[in-house]
């Protein structure tokens, strides 16, 4: 094992994610992980707080870009149309490469009721932080509150569309059809 072999994150994601898939989240353990993957567990634990942790550790990336995407829209732009530039901003995450990750990933928290409990906790964090987003941009509550559930309501059902077994569009597509197909229940 090769103490400074570069990709080990990734490596121990799809090593973590094949052998959950072949095993169960619960019959995997850290040291299988980081065995497959080529690295030491001390490799694993710089990485990854505990096996759970390696189909959790791109949220922040994801609340960031969100977040940015939220304050960076014209400042004029209604609310739907600032939840698209932010949905737009996380579509960056959901790229063909991670397109088989992504969709296993999907599966195996679905599979178990303690990741889609954290799952659901990411989620929450996620709408809050984009709440805040819609604060700053000068919105009152519950319009802010409203707003982010919203584009979160929206990513979950675009990002469920993209994840399901030979879908072609790409994210970006899909936050765009279901965002459309929200704006026409909400003209009803």
């Amino acid at each position: 094992m090769s103490r400074w072999a570069p990709g080990a994150a990734d490596r121990l994601r799809a090593a973590a994610v094949e052998l959950f898939r072949a095993h169960g989240f619960e019959g995997v353990t850290v040291a299988q992980i980081a065995d497959a993957a080529g690295v030491t567990q001390r490799t694993f634990f710089r990485h990854f707080a505990d096996k759970r942790e390696v189909l959790f550790d791109g949220e922040n990336s994801l609340q960031t870009a969100m977040v940015a995407g939220v304050l960076d829209a014209p400042r004029d732009a209604q609310p739907l149309e600032v939840a698209r530039v932010a949905l737009h901003r996380a579509a960056a995450f959901f790229t063909p490469e991670r397109h088989e990750y992504s969709t296993a990933r999907r599966q195996l928290i679905e599979a178990n009721p303690s990741l889609s409990e954290r799952e659901h906790y990411k989620m929450r964090a996620l709408s809050d932080a984009v709440a805040l987003a819609f604060r700053e941009r000068g919105m009152g509550e519950p319009a802010a509150t409203l707003s982010a559930q919203t584009a979160l309501a929206v990513f979950s059902v675009a990002f469920r569309e993209w994840t399901t077994p030979g879908e072609p569009r790409d994210f970006a597509a899909l936050a765009d059809d279901a965002l459309a197909e929200f704006r026409g229940l909400v003209a009803g």
